[in-house]
């Protein structure tokens, strides 16, 4: 978590921006992410500089070799002049951004490869400062900023993405991170998984993976606290899967450029230097063309809050997850295209809206249908409506599911409240059942694991008035195939003892008398 001085800055930043006409907050995170680039090419150029001064071999610039070249770097622009700055930035620095994503500059899945990788989607990069004393500001910000600590500089970015309070197009809207952190930590990925998330916005999802991946492979040595004592997990313990890491674990596809912009920008702060984010609609025909492998039995674990209420054109859609579920709506799609994307095994943590679990149409059933007797739907966590506000007040749920064999029994979880108010406001509060529901699922995956009987389990999770309960396929399949959790929890109800109501009736009466002669005596004063 981010705090203190760091935190301080970027307020006073972000009150710059606003006041200098940028409104938007994805504007501001855009024009941020692009100065955070700019100086993240010359630190990457300025390591080069010194590996090539030790050992005496050349490298492949990133910056031309001229003064004119030079001068696009951060160092040598930064204390420009505002006005001079504005036309530099907007005449030169910007438009080689733009030719940078097409220049083959590195071979290794370094660093540097990773910077040309964003230099693909920076090529319609351009500054919408207009006020001179914002770009000073903001460039004198980002010149303090910490970026070569990778987890402080993820966490400087999470911070930034915070601020994002508007729902984007298409029913995108930011998923909460305590939400996303749960689903992760359930999904338990291993430092030598491939991870996708198919509809990936800002990478939250990647991004917090490595946080977590951080945070459980690190040594004592490896974990230190700053002046605020917040701990820092520097994931030591990884490096023999550091090269998977940078190369091959992480894919996020996306169609919306601002996002992959974002996306990519996100995971090099999170110190991924090669994720593989790509310019894709997952449901799209198109997916077959451009990433055959990956389409289908590809990822060891799928993280996703894909968009939902759309209606898609089904000429466009991939005929294959049409095979599956036929229908227009994205909700369903996109839980098909997951279940074929994952390998034979691969699991998966997404999130739904409700109405996957108790729809009544055809295709609604048939994909249920398809998670029970063909896939394992390990459990369902019922999420309270206010989860996604102020986006959305609509009620979802997060699908846990593994891809082949057939399911036994579901393990269902009654979430009440997730640390926070469920109105627009989301205030913290001290209610919070995530704790407990990630304690059940791991106790409840224990006993699978370790192939206990029917009876232990149910001995465990047999009792449904309780938050966490299971239910065998038998009886879903009894009611045809539906899945919303108040179908099965049993409701206890407690008796309510009342007085007689002569009593009450008496006390009413007396009430009554009483505030008669109260105004009679206040009569009386007049």
């Amino acid at each position: 978590m981010l705090t203190g001085q760091i935190r301080n800055d970027i307020d006073k930043l972000w009150e710059k921006f606003w006041t200098g006409g940028i409104a938007n907050p994805l504007t501001v995170i855009e024009q941020i992410s692009y100065l955070m680039f700019a100086r993240m090419l010359d630190m990457q150029e300025e390591v080069a500089e010194r590996k090539a001064a030790r050992t005496g071999k050349d490298f492949p610039h990133l910056f031309p070799q001229t003064p004119a070249g030079q001068l696009l770097r951060w160092k040598n622009f930064k204390n420009m002049a505002g006005k001079e700055m504005l036309k530099h930035l907007k005449k030169e620095v910007f438009p080689f951004f733009a030719n940078l994503g097409h220049k083959d500059i590195g071979e290794d899945g370094s660093t540097v490869h990773a910077l040309a990788g964003i230099g693909e989607y920076m090529q319609d990069a351009d500054i919408e400062i207009k006020n001179e004393s914002v770009l000073v500001a903001a460039v004198e910000m980002i010149d303090q900023l910490p970026l070569t600590q990778s987890d402080v500089k993820g966490d400087i970015y999470e911070y930034l993405l915070s601020k994002l309070t508007t729902a984007g197009i298409n029913g995108q809207f930011r998923t909460p991170r305590h939400i996303i952190d749960t689903m992760i930590a359930m999904a338990d990925p291993q430092p030598d998984a491939v991870i996708c998330d198919p509809a990936c916005g800002t990478a939250g999802f990647l991004a917090r993976t490595m946080e977590y991946l951080n945070r459980k492979y690190s040594s004592e040595a490896g974990t230190f606290k700053d002046e605020d004592g917040n701990p820092h997990y520097t994931g030591d313990l990884l490096e023999p899967y550091r090269e998977h890491i940078n190369r091959d674990m992480f894919w996020g596809f996306d169609f919306d450029t601002t996002m992959l912009r974002v996306s990519s920008m996100n995971m090099l702060l999170h110190g991924v230097a090669g994720a593989n984010i790509h310019y894709q609609d997952s449901l799209n025909k198109s997916i077959r063309e451009n990433f055959p492998r990956q389409e289908e039995n590809f990822f060891d674990v799928i993280l996703a809050n894909p968009p939902f209420k759309g209606s898609l054109d089904e000429s466009n859609v991939n005929p294959d997850v049409l095979g599956m579920v036929k229908t227009k709506k994205t909700e369903l799609l996109f839980v098909a295209h997951i279940l074929r994307a994952l390998k034979p095994g691969g699991f998966a943590a997404v999130i739904v809206p409700d109405g996957v679990l108790f729809g009544s149409s055809k295709a609604h059933q048939q994909l249920r249908q398809e998670l029970l007797e063909h896939n394992q739907l390990e459990g369902i966590v019922s999420l309270p409506s206010g989860v996604f506000k102020p986006y959305a007040g609509v009620s979802t749920a997060v699908l846990l599911f593994t891809k082949g064999g057939t399911t036994e029994r579901v393990w269902f979880y009654d979430l009440q409240a997730d640390g926070y108010s469920l109105d627009d406001k989301r205030s913290p509060i001290k209610d919070n059942d995530l704790p407990d529901a990630l304690e059940k699922w791991q106790a409840y995956r224990q006993l699978v694991l370790a192939n206990a009987s029917a009876k232990e389990i149910k001995k465990q999770f047999g009792d449904k008035s309780r938050k966490a309960f299971t239910v065998d396929v038998a009886d879903i399949a009894a009611n045809k195939y539906d899945l919303s959790i108040n179908r099965y929890k049993e409701v206890v109800y407690e008796e309510e003892q009342y007085d007689p109501p002569k009593e009450i009736l008496a006390r009413l009466l007396k009430l009554e008398d009483e505030i008669v002669s109260e105004l009679k005596a206040l009569e009386g004063m007049l």
